[in-house]
């Protein structure tokens, strides 16, 4: 029997690709084109101001330069203050690393659990959630602080997740932070609220 019929054949005439070659360089250039957009990802003022808690004019009239500067003064101060946790965190979308920010929120709103029912089940969605290796936002911590957290799994407590916490917090502090202070996101927050005053 042929190795070939004559018809698959005629696909590989000289100078055409195999059809599956074809497809494969289709799908190439359409991954390359999606990459291309995700590597755009802009780090500027507007990506604040669509994430804003209220609507981005009304939230920067009320946003002093005073206070917005205060948020150098650190880590803590930024993430006390409403629009500077949303500054933040527009900032590391453009890193592609906000689940550090979301996991520290869902830390801080687990420790205020009161209700025993209710504290083993929000500790369950936070380990698969931003823990458990391959969690679909896992975050970057040690091997230790893992399986510290997961045996704290057993017995959930409203303490069980603050040394993964506190790791993540020092991370994004010592890390993502000065970046921050950095941004054309920050600084051009800045130069809008001073421009109001001017």
């Amino acid at each position: 029997t042929a190795l070939f019929s004559p018809q698959s054949l005629s696909d590989y005439t000289v100078g055409k690709d195999p059809p599956g070659e074809r497809t494969g360089q289709r799908q190439n250039r359409g991954m390359r084109t999606r990459l291309g957009c995700l590597s755009h990802k802009s780090d500027s003022y507007n990506d604040f101001t669509a994430i804003l808690p209220d609507k981005p004019n009304r939230a920067l009239k009320r946003l002093s330069t005073e206070e917005a500067t205060r948020w150098a003064d650190s880590f803590d101060v930024l993430l006390s203050h409403k629009y500077g946790l949303a500054a933040f965190r527009a900032f590391l979308k453009t890193e592609f690393s906000e689940e550090n920010l979301e996991f520290w929120l869902a830390c801080e709103d687990f420790k205020k659990t009161r209700s025993a029912t209710k504290l083993a089940s929000k500790a369950q969605r936070i380990f698969e959630e931003f823990i458990d290796v391959q969690a679909p936002r896992e975050v970057n911590i040690d091997f230790q602080t893992r399986e510290l957290t997961r045996r704290n799994m057993q017995e959930p407590s409203l303490s069980c997740f603050d040394q993964a916490q506190g790791k993540v917090h020092s991370l994004m502090e010592k890390d993502s932070y000065p970046r921050f202070l950095r941004s054309k996101i920050y600084t051009d927050l800045l130069s809008q609220t001073q421009r109001r005053l001017s």
